[in-house]
Order: structure tokens, then sequence, then C-alpha cells
């Protein structure tokens, strides 16, 4: 079940023809848990992919034309309400989309756009398919989960681009980073009870997914990213954090990279702080609102590009002007931070938080999805309501994430006795093959 800014519950299920084009189904839901659903839509279109994105490296570009867009109601308070916001928001061609009394009529198709009629009603549902302009898929190879079974499987995942957390931004902004990925039919990650599902449903018949139960919110312990991670505005980082429950005491490692697998360090940030007691959260049912405050921060850039940038940043902004040198760290509290690296301190976050379990009753953390727009959020207005990608509890990864942890880079002397750079080994990393999506 994913979880839009807004917020917007809902699941996806697409399917790329040959032939280029596509048929998509987005069922959206009252809840977080994808159980009550409350319209679905069909959309058909024809998918143009381009050239390699210069932009995000890793991705492709790709053209999109919409043919039509559906609706199906799944009840009568669904269908008022969707009709009250296109009859209150659209032009002159969508006020009598649906007259006002207008009962429902289950399975009945609904048409919002069409491109032969020029018709347009979708922008009061605040929707686009931008994601599908920025695409990428990877494959790799999952070990076979069961004690007597040897050898791996092949996995595929589709990563479309990136949903803006401003809805008003929504109709007109092109992705540069991902939303999480969706899960090939034929080759997903097992178990995935909620894949087949999925992937059986159509507008008619939504999918309901199982019942889940909800955990409290404990946060005690270390998480760690389980895979490099992309954020728009060309950002790729992994990430670890350990927080002490007893003193609620946090503190966090940010590892940033030039490139999508994360092999290639530019700067790793330090920070450290306290944070408040959490409480349910009253916009995003499931969620724990908590503040966060940065007290401390230590930055070591990885890369002489980062070295030179940090050195000619001015007096005072960052650290000690001029001291900087690659795998050598530096703290930037006496400076209030780091200019050149958008470091406040002291800073405090507002942020939303939510644990769950997966399938095989591994603990994840979901931490509030950043502002597309790069700020941060620093104000109770704006906290979060989706998420980024989740973090993995340490104690509960597997042996494939064990070695993660430990993405660092450690000085070593080299034979002059100044410091170099050497990586530790990284074996979590399933990647065999990257492709970019193709249709002949």
């Amino acid at each position: 079940c994913e979880v839009r800014p807004g917020p917007e519950f809902l699941t996806r299920s697409y399917l790329f023809y040959a032939n280029r084009l596509f048929k998509a189904l987005q069922f959206y839901y009252w809840d977080p848990s994808c159980r009550d659903p409350s319209y679905s839509l069909v959309i058909k279109g024809k998918l143009r992919l381009r050239q390699a994105s210069w932009i995000t490296r890793g991705a492709t570009e790709a053209d999109y034309h919409l043919h039509k867009v559906g609706i199906v109601f799944h009840s009568q308070k669904a269908m008022r309400e969707v009709a009250s916001w296109i009859n209150q928001t659209s032009g002159e061609g969508c006020r009598g989309f649906l007259p006002p009394g207008r009962s429902w009529a289950p399975g009945a198709l609904y048409e919002v756009l069409s491109a032969k009629t020029e018709r347009d009603c979708t922008a009061a549902l605040g929707f686009a398919m931008h994601e599908l302009s920025l695409v990428r898929v990877e494959r790799h190879f999952q070990p076979l989960l069961q004690p007597q079974q040897s050898g791996s499987q092949l996995v595929e995942e589709l990563y479309l681009g990136d949903i803006h957390t401003d809805r008003g931004e929504r109709l007109h902004y092109r992705p540069t980073g991902y939303q999480r990925p969706m899960q090939s039919a034929l080759h997903h990650v097992h178990p995935c009870p909620a894949c087949g599902i999925i992937s059986r449903a159509d507008e008619h018949h939504p999918p309901i997914l199982p019942a889940r139960a909800a955990l409290p919110m404990q946060l005690s312990g270390s998480w760690v990213s389980t895979h490099c991670e992309v954020r728009p505005a060309v950002l790729f980082l992994t990430r670890y954090f350990t927080f002490h429950g007893n003193n609620h005491t946090w503190e966090g490692h940010y590892y940033h990279y030039s490139d999508p697998l994360c092999r290639q360090p530019t700067f790793t940030i330090y920070a450290s702080g306290h944070y408040t007691q959490g409480i349910p959260s009253s916009k995003v049912r499931g969620g724990t609102e908590l503040a966060f405050k940065v007290t401390q921060a230590r930055v070591t850039p990885m890369d002489q590009g980062t070295v030179v940038m940090l050195n000619s940043s001015e007096l005072g902004s960052c650290g000690l002007a001029g001291s900087w040198s690659a795998g050598v760290e530096q703290d930037i509290t006496p400076t209030n931070g780091c200019l050149a690296l958008g470091i406040k301190l002291p800073h405090t976050e507002y942020e939303l938080f939510k644990t769950e379990q997966d399938t095989q009753e591994r603990s994840l953390l979901y931490i509030g999805e950043r502002p597309t727009d790069g700020s941060s959020p620093d104000s109770p207005n704006k906290r979060p309501t989706s998420y980024q990608a989740p973090l993995i509890r340490c104690a509960a990864a597997s042996e494939e994430f064990s070695n993660y942890i430990s993405l660092k880079y450690v000085g070593r002397k080299d034979a002059n006795g100044n410091e170099a750079l050497k990586p530790l080994p990284v074996a979590f990393l399933l990647f065999v093959a990257l492709l970019f999506l193709r249709w002949d």
C-alpha cells in the first residue's frame, strides 16, 4: 500500500505492450492499509523511450501521450466527493461531469479524459502521469529463502519518477528522483503476498490487501538503508541511524555519492541531537509525529571536487576555511553548520515516522519524505505526509545486509604517511545487471 503526499493511499498495476501502448490501473483507498477502496482509475496511452537522462544518472527519459482516463467509483461517498471536486474546480467542459444527486452505479466507468474529444477533467483529482517521463529497470538475483534450497531467483523492479510533495506543483513537475519500485508480476521479490493480489485486480475489482496488525512505534536501535537511494535534484545516498530511547537522543550518518549504485562517494555527514515523544498523526493515519533537533554535525569530504568546494566556501560558513582534505572529518558545529551543503545548526525538523514488519518479519522504519524543492520541514505546516524508502533494523537484517552497515570509507596511511581512501567491501550489492527499459 503506497502513501503519496496529501496523503493519498493507493496501489498500482501497469501493463506495457510491445507496440509501446500501455494500460495503467491506479486504485485509491480511504485507509493506509489499502483495504477500503474509494475509486479506481484506468489509464490508457502510449509511451516512447528517448535517451539516457543527463540529469538523473542511470535513468531513461521518456515521452508519453494519454489516450483516455476512466474512473470507477466504489461507493456513493466516493462518487459524491470526486464529483464535487470536478464540478467546483474544472472548466466549462467538466462542470456537468456528474449531476448533483446522481446515484452510484456499481461498475460504471466514467470518462474523465479523452484525447479524441479533447476533454480533460483530471486536474481536480491532482492526477498526472509525469512519473512515466523518468524510467529505470533494475534486475538482480534474490537468494532462495528456503533452507533446503540453493541458488537464486531473478527479480525485476521498475522505478518511475517521483511525485512532487506539494500537490499544487504535481501537475507540471518533471521528476528527477524515483518512487519506490514496482515489482515485475513474473519476476518479483519473494515472499510478496500483495503482488499476486494487485496483478489479478481490475478497475471493477480493486485489490484488498491482507490485514496487518498495527505496530507500536519502537525507535530504539540502529536502522540502515536497504539500497542506494535516489532523491530529487540528483542526490544518491545511503542512511544509517541510531536512536537511544532511554534519553531520546539520536545520531545519523548520511553517505552521499555521485552515482546511482552508491559506489563513488562524495561526502559523508554525521549529525546528532535529540527528539520528542511521538504522538499519533491526525493527518496520516498510522503515522507518528515527532520533532527532531539537530545540535551537532561533522562532515567528511570524500572526493576532490567536494574538497575544492568546501575550501572555497565563505570564511566562517563551513568549518575552518581552507583546511578541508579528502577523508578527514571536520566539525561544523562551531560555524553553525555548513552553508555550502545547506546545513544549519541548531535546527529543528518536524517529522513523520512509521514502523512496520515486512513479509519476513523484519522491522522497517519509514521516515517522512523530504520536500521536493530541497527545503527542510522546519515548521509544523511543512511536516511530511508521505514516506521515504524504508530503513531496516540492523538486528533484524539478514546476512545480505550485514556488511552494508559498513558503507563507510576508512582512512589508511599511504607510503608517504598521508591519508588515503580505501572502501570497505560491500558484499550486500546483489545487482548483476542494470538494464534500461526498452520496447522494440
